[in-house]
């Protein structure tokens, strides 16, 4: 099977493509390579995982039909976005471009070159001021807190668009706050380790009551692999799409996270209470019974265990920011 990893040289991107090359996909990864954060920290997962990735921007038609047209994938996994939530605030830009020009470029390729199956990153963010926990797909989602979500919701409705009047199954993955090694230095896992090694206070936001649901990076890519692999069953229009949860379905308490992170690193972190900020939102629980139901998704890894492994990489010379 041919597949096209947009963001391959990401957190999730990266473990993702390694594992179907892995299991003997023939497997093309293009990434941007922004400097949203630390590049080094890109170039050390490809060659911790001995990947091959190409330079390429998602808002560039022209190269991207080109190579659609070249490879002819059979699938396409775009993971490629701007990510960050509070970034959003600051540089709203960035994620136009990104995640909704370079979306609809995505969807246009898979349209105009035979793409089958389209599975792609939305987020937990669409949940915005939702007060009812577990998190259901079934939930309403349009009230957004910050610009990153209202684009992540508008590839919802954009690849609903594409399904309807093409034929193209999709499926998109809400995904949780991921962790594990090598993951991104702006999310709390990577934040703190950090702030702890160099003795310095770490930011608790809302007093350190929040509740977050860490997924461990395996799982996230165990269940991914699962949903490339099955396409959607046509719903009750005949429409081969789906959204789904991808989390834990164990939400845990910031200053219990915190605590896990302190034991990995062996020392107790200094803090500073701050108040909530613009765009967060104070609990993320995953309901991914659906998933589960329709294509076997269970995490394994506990957060001890997960946090253990995280804390082990961190620590290590593998680590390019440590």
């Amino acid at each position: 099977m041919k597949i096209l990893v947009t963001g391959a040289a990401g957190f999730i991107g990266s473990k993702l493509m390694a594992e179907l090359v892995k299991r003997g996909d023939d497997v093309v990864g293009i990434d941007n390579f922004n400097d949203y954060y630390d590049v080094r920290l890109k170039y050390g997962r490809l060659e911790e995982f001995g990947l091959n990735v190409l330079k390429m921007d998602l808002a560039d038609k022209a190269s991207l039909d080109a190579l659609f047209e070249k490879e002819r994938f059979d699938k396409v996994v775009n993971l490629a976005a701007q990510a960050g939530v509070r970034y959003s605030i600051t540089n709203p830009y960035a994620y136009l471009q990104s995640n909704l020009v370079g979306f609809l470029n995505i969807l246009e390729a898979c349209r105009n070159f035979g793409v089958g199956h389209l599975v792609y990153a939305s987020s937990s963010s669409v949940y915005g001021m939702n007060a009812r926990v577990p998190y259901s797909e079934a939930d309403k989602v349009d009230s957004p807190v910050s610009l990153y979500a209202a684009t992540k919701k508008s590839n919802e409705l954009m690849a609903h668009a594409y399904c309807k009047l093409y034929g193209i199954s999709m499926t998109g993955l809400r995904f949780f706050t991921v962790y594990g090694p090598w993951g991104r230095p702006d999310m709390s896992p990577m934040l703190f380790a950090s702030a702890i090694s160099r003795g310095e206070a770490i930011k608790v936001f809302n007093g350190g009551d929040m509740i977050r649901d860490f997924t461990y990076i395996d799982d996230i890519v165990e269940g991914t692999v699962r949903c490339i692999d099955r396409e959607p069953a046509p719903d009750n229009n005949g429409l081969r799409y789906r959204v789904y949860n991808i989390g834990c379905s164990h939400p845990v308490k910031l200053m219990d996270f915190i605590s896990e992170i302190e034991q990995a690193m062996g020392c107790e972190a200094k803090k500073v209470f701050l108040p909530m900020q613009p765009g967060d939102v104070y609990q993320t629980n995953a309901d991914t019974s659906l998933l589960e139901a329709e294509v076997g998704y269970k995490p394994h890894v506990r957060l001890h265990e997960g946090i253990a492994e995280f804390a082990k990489w961190y620590k290590s010379d593998k680590n390019p920011l440590k």
